[in-house]
């Protein structure tokens, strides 16, 4: 960094050549302006409008006969209640409150209570937002059950027959073509696609939804209900039975496209131009004509032979039966119930009951009889499951029972979660015990777990790893099991009494998994269950116990989501980073991340936690090394190909973390602490800008503490900072972000009385000012730099006021050696910005010959104390200032061609402004001059009227105060240009 005693700086090869005008500032008193510009304060009487007070309202009625009469009366009334200013607008009156006060009382009264019966019924039949959707499961479905094996597919190619002339058939004879339609369907008319990929298998289902829309918007109903017929029969194959869940997900989309077309089909029929159905009608709502459309569809799927069809397609427009009867739902449903008893395979049955279930959630769901006459039939047929025909089938398939019955859950959990919503706890009891009495209950006992409330499960949690534990291990493993008891404790408290015992029963069967997959699964899940009612001690052992089991052939690489969630859950619940790097396995737990970018997120996930959650500042040694570890893996893992706004999210983790930071009055330690976090993330620029920022504020903390007991120890330190600063800056990429900086700590070191490291820093930014880019890229464009080169320089210029001269120096050698640089830099053609930085250099200028400056920074004597007003400085000063006018003048003059005569209109403007503001207009030259620059703002009809007006009122104003006079003269010399 320079010194004072630094070599003489030049004194400009441009300044000082081009004095045209003589320049006069005008004396200002500061506090006497000040004062002029403060509000008149109006004194208030006791009594008198004030805005908290109550509002006192005088309302007018008035009363008129009608348009056309001639006598109207009017009547005012005062009140000294609160009244609502709103109310007097339409007289006062609410009009919907005038409607209410002329209907019937009673029939108001009777209306009331239909309305809130009929609302009462909705929220019966409808489910809430409590319920999850079948939308929820149908993508985790999809994506896990999947197969490698060849699929096929039946296709409906279609008949031609009786397609002509059907316009002029008689009904009777429609409904016998289209009959004949549908057994030419069933008779063959198909064609089997065989070898299909399981994605050849998803388009050809999507092909057939597309056809199904395609047809109906086409008018082909009957088509379309064939195409839907041909779908619901690829539900009764189960050649490849690892894919039937997914098969039948993709099947039943198609099944409640047809529902939902039929149904607005029909309901359309029920609107004319005279009324509109309303979304709650009764069927005596529904005209004739739809209510023989609904029958004429049941009959057709009446006559369809197969029961799997027939059941699904029926299943589907469950809800037109609307349109024909009150009860005509509630008497399908069992009916339908009873159509799933015919079907022998089990598989094929549980996703009927599934599908039965979830059409009578959407349409019905208080018909809670239907749901669990559903669970108590699975429940008879739960043995098929390990009977002779579906071991059979297995066998001649490959298929082994661990892989078979996990095709089950889907629509057991489904069933289960329909008829545990909003049940009593009675019924759940019972169900419980009916699933005891069965053998080999695992399936239904994990259905049980993941559908039921957590809270029904959390309080019997030790019944159920009784359960558990008698349940046969073939088929369906204990831990899976365990899996699903963890995630009910999750959501839902056990017993305090209990809580150890479980943990302790469900770790034993845990520990014991050789699986590593199998192990992790089921760990991660009760790791929130130890982290939420446990200690740091369980939790340690815990995370020691999954070290052990997974870092054996380096098994945790195939296991980082669970790992993840694991660090999520233990970071959720320990919000003191004291003690959670106090657990003696975090660490270690982490070195399990071997991939940079999963490594990474785990970081970023501890970072964001920590600026969450950490209220105090620390110095805690523990929490420092543990972070600063985490923060450099994440400045490590920058590289050249990272994004912008990766960066951007490192650096602010990293920044929240140096934020946190602090080590009280122990100065020199955080400063200690600022220096290795700048070496150890380097690569960051926000990072570095943030540290400069927290080293200037350490600073000004230094000298605030010290004020009045400057040693030798406290000033060495301060110094230590500054060159911190000076240091780092140059290493930052952003021009603007180093300018900014050198102002910025500049203005630190010289409220700390560090004058020659502040003139250090003010040289190094005006050293930097040529290599500003015409171009910058701001949030990924690029913008003219030259409107955020004035705005620095503004600033700049507001703390070169308060910046004493260097004795050895010429006058003002800042200000000549930053004008120097502004003189040499190269401005856009067109462009304006010098000129206006030339006007704020003469403001600063005009400021700095004021026998006292608006403003100082204690301890620091600027040059109004310096040079007391001396003659020679005054001189200097005002020669600077007729060069810059001389640079003023000789732009405007430029600028006198057609295409920029609006620009020297505004420019004129601006420059007679500064010369009223901060010139001595006694002088008679510089008083014609800012004639002559009234004259050119106006001269070619570009200046705007309303200024001109408003800036010759302002003068006037001005002129009545004592020292003002001169005005006067001025105003009577500035007309107004007047236009035709």
């Amino acid at each position: 960094m320079g010194s004072r005693a630094d070599g003489p700086r030049t004194s400009g090869h441009v300044i000082g050549k081009m004095a045209v005008f003589p320049w006069h500032s005008r004396n200002r008193n500061y506090k006497a302006e000040f004062a002029s510009c403060r509000l008149e304060a109006v004194p208030l009487e006791f009594g008198d409008y004030h805005p908290l007070k109550p509002i006192t309202v005088t309302e007018s009625k008035t009363k008129k006969v009608n348009r056309k009469g001639s006598t109207s009366s009017t009547s005012s009334s005062s009140s000294s209640s609160m009244v609502d200013p709103l109310s007097s607008v339409l007289d006062g009156t609410d009009p919907l409150s005038m409607f209410a006060a002329t209907a019937d009382p009673v029939a108001l009264a009777a209306a009331t209570d239909s309305s809130r019966r009929k609302r009462d019924r909705d929220d019966n039949s409808v489910v809430g937002s409590d319920f999850e959707p079948w939308a929820n499961k149908r993508g985790e479905i999809l994506a896990r059950y999947t197969t490698t094996e060849k699929l096929s597919i039946n296709l409906f190619m279609g008949s031609e027959k009786g397609k002509a002339g059907t316009a002029t058939l008689a009904m009777s004879e429609k409904v016998r073509t289209r009959l004949e339609e549908l057994d030419d369907f069933e008779e063959g008319s198909q064609k089997e696609l065989l070898n299909l990929t399981q994605q050849d298998y998803v388009n050809r289902i999507e092909e057939l939804n597309q056809s199904l829309k395609d047809a109906w918007a086409s008018d082909q109903k009957v088509k379309a209900l064939k195409i839907v017929i041909q779908c619901s029969k690829l539900l009764s194959d189960t050649s490849v039975i690892q894919f039937y869940p997914s098969k039948f997900v993709l099947i039943t989309d198609i099944l409640d496209t047809f529902g939902k077309l039929v149904y607005e089909r029909i309901f359309s029929m029920c609107v004319d131009n005279r009324s509109v159905l309303p979304d709650h009608f009764s069927p005596e709502n529904a005209n004739d004509t739809a209510k023989e459309t609904c029958l004429n569809w049941f009959f057709k799927i009446a006559s369809i032979r197969e029961l799997i069809p027939r059941f699904y397609v029926e299943a589907s427009i469950l809800k037109c039966n609307k349109f024909l009867s009150k009860t005509g739902i509630s008497e399908c449903l069992p009916r339908l119930t009873c159509m799933i008893r015919g079907i022998g395979d089990p598989l094929v049955s549980v996703y009927a009951r599934a599908y039965l279930c979830r059409v009578g959630m959407e349409v019905a769901p208080h018909l809670k009889e239907t749901l669990n006459k559903n669970f108590f039939d699975f429940l008879l047929t739960f043995k098929q499951i390990h009977g002779d025909t579906v071991q059979n089938q297995l066998v001649v398939q490959g298929v082994e029972l661990p892989s078979y019955l996990p095709l089950y859950p889907p629509a057991m959990d489904w069933i289960f979660q329909c008829i545990s919503y909003h049940a009593p706890e009675a019924l759940l009891t019972e169900m419980m015990e009916r699933c005891k009495k069965l053998g080999n209950n695992a399936l239904l006992l994990n259905s049980v777990m993941s559908a039921f409330r957590a809270e029904f499960i959390a309080t019997r949690s030790m019944d159920f790893i009784g359960m558990i534990k008698e349940c046969d291990e073939s088929g369906f493993p204990k831990h899976l099991l365990f899996r699903s008891l963890g995630l009910n404790l999750a959501l839902a408290d056990p017993p305090e009494s209990d809580r150890l015992q479980i943990l302790n029963e469900a770790w034993k069967v845990i520990t014991k998994l050789k699986n590593p997959q199998d192990y992790i699964n089921c760990a991660e899940v009760w790791v929130e269950y130890t982290c939420k009612h446990f200690t740091k001690r369980e939790v340690n052992t815990v995370l020691a116990d999954v070290i052990k089991h997974m870092t054996p052939d380096r098994a945790f690489e195939d296991s980082y989501p669970q790992l993840q969630l694991i660090i999520k859950k233990v970071i959720a619940h320990f919000h003191d980073f004291s003690v959670l790097f106090s657990v003696e396995k975090f660490l270690p737990f982490l070195d399990m991340f071997q991939k940079e970018s999963v490594r990474v997120e785990v970081c970023k996930c501890i970072m964001d936690a920590f600026i969450k959650h950490q209220q105090e500042p620390t110095k805690d040694p523990v929490i420092l090394n543990a972070l600063l570890h985490v923060c450099k893996t994440m400045h490590d893992s920058v590289n050249a190909l990272t994004l912008e706004d990766e960066k951007r999210m490192l650096s602010h983790l990293i920044n929240g973390f140096i934020k946190m930071v602090s080590f009280g009055r122990d100065f020199e330690q955080q400063l200690s602490f600022y220096v290795e976090s700048r070496s150890m993330f380097c690569n960051l620029e926000p990072v570095l800008v943030q540290l400069i920022h927290s080293v200037n504020r350490l600073a000004m903390e230094t000298r605030k503490l010290m004020k009045g007991n400057h040693s030798r120890k406290t000033a060495a330190f301060v110094r230590a900072c500054v060159a911190y600063c000076f240091i780092t800056i140059p290493s930052l990429a952003g021009i603007f972000t180093r300018l900014n900086l050198y102002l910025h700590s500049g203005q630190v070191a010289l409220a700390n009385q560090c004058l020659s490291q502040a003139d250090a820093f003010f040289k190094a930014a005006i050293s930097l000012i040529p290599e500003v880019p015409k171009m910058i890229n701001i949030d990924g464009k690029m913008r003219p730099s030259e409107s955020f080169l004035l705005e620095f320089l503004c600033n700049f210029f507001s703390t070169l006021l308060i910046v004493p001269d260097h004795p050895e120096h010429g006058v003002l050698f800042l200000v000549r050696e930053l004008l120097n640089v502004i003189q040499d830099y190269t401005w856009e053609d067109n462009s304006d910005e010098k000129i206006r930085i030339y006007t704020c250099v003469l403001h600063l200028l005009s400021a700095m010959s004021q026998e006292t400056y608006l403003y100082h920074i204690d301890k620091v004597d600027s040059n109004d104390s310096l040079y007391g007003g001396d003659s020679k400085f005054l001189a200097e000063n005002n020669k600077l200032c007729e060069t810059v006018m001389a640079q003023i003048l000789e732009h405007l003059k430029t600028l006198a061609k057609d295409e920029a005569l609006k620009r020297q209109s505004s420019l004129g403007l601006s420059f007679f402004n500064s010369i009223l503001a901060h010139g001595d207009l006694r002088n008679n030259k510089l008083n014609q001059l800012s004639v002559n620059l009234w004259h050119l703002a106006q001269r070619h009809g570009c200046a705007d009227t309303r200024t001109m007006v408003k800036t010759l009122e302002y003068i006037k104003k001005q002129s009545k105060q004592p020292d003002m006079t001169h005005l006067t003269e001025l105003a009577l010399r500035l007309p107004l240009q007047t236009r035709t």
